[in-house]
């Protein structure tokens, strides 16, 4: 999470009139910067960490108008509460370390990504889990991914995943 909100700051992220989703924020600072650099943020993980979201938000955007808003989502099953496509920005910091979650998480990804959607990823290069085949091949079945940034001492990537260009039916 630190280096997405990093590389954010390095380039002078702008979400102003964003609407801006954070998948599995954890603790929601992604989700949180993302919202003090002017998005229309929804955070989202699973209902666990709900209530320490929520808090977080309190505690570090007092006053903010729009409050982001904390919802509960499980990656493949919680689609129907979401709307399809209509994010400008997707955001995920190191969600990326389960295999058995990979088919859901691209199926979200697919349902919240318009043609138009930016979604940056931050992963911990984890591979024995598997982050490198996420990136490198399963991913790129369904999107363009392009590396934007590797901390190679940390082991850490920042990915950019766009919807591909859709040919002439």
């Amino acid at each position: 999470a630190l280096a997405l909100c990093g590389f954010f700051e390095e380039q002078q992220m702008d979400f102003q009139g964003k609407s801006v989703i954070e998948l599995g924020a954890g603790t929601g600072i992604v989700g949180v910067l993302a919202a003090l650099l002017g998005g229309d943020v929804t955070i989202t993980d699973l209902p666990v960490a709900l209530e320490q979201i929520r808090e977080n938000v309190r505690r570090n955007l007092p006053g903010l108008a729009p409050q982001p808003r904390v919802c509960a989502l499980s990656w493949g099953l919680d689609h129907g509460a979401f709307p399809r496509g209509a994010y400008d920005v997707v955001l995920g910091a190191d969600i990326v370390y389960a295999p058995d979650t990979f088919p859901r998480l691209v199926a979200t990804l697919r349902h919240l990504a318009g043609p138009r959607t930016v979604t940056f990823l931050s992963s911990k290069m984890r591979r024995e889990l598997g982050a490198g085949f996420f990136f490198e091949t399963l991913l790129p079945r369904h999107f363009g991914v392009e590396l934007l940034r590797r901390d190679a001492e940390q082991d850490i990537n920042v990915y950019r995943v766009t919807c591909p260009a859709r040919g002439p039916a």
